[in-house]
Parts: C-alpha cells; structure tokens; sequence
C-alpha cells in the first residue's frame, strides 16, 4: 500500500524544521533541503522499525 504523507517545512532561526503531520515525526536541517531530506531518512527508521500497529495508530489519531 502507498500512502501520501505531508511535508511541512519551516524556517526557525537559523535552519528549518520539517514536520509530517500524520506520523507526528519531524526533523531539521540547515537548509530546506537538508530538512526535507533528514525527515525522508527519520520516516525510513520509523518505518523499518514501528509495529503495525504503532503505524495505523499514528495515521488515524491524525487524522
């Protein structure tokens, strides 16, 4: 099953913060890029490592 996730990325101070709002996981970076980037690979790990269970919790309490 593929499923499309949100990305928000925003500037705080000096870098930014990206955020995927469904999964409630977020990261950050020096750049937009590097942000958007670091949240693809902390979305990687939570993936490779939650339950099931943990995952369809996360995308429906977001919902």
């Amino acid at each position: 099953m593929t499923k499309q996730l949100t990305t928000i990325v925003e500037r705080e101070g000096d870098g930014y913060v990206s955020l995927c709002p469904e999964l409630d996981i977020a990261s950050q970076g020096e750049t937009e890029a590097e942000a958007r980037e670091n949240l693809r690979e902390a979305l990687e790990l939570f993936f490779e490592i939650a339950s099931a269970r943990e995952i369809q919790e996360r995308l429906l309490s977001n919902r």
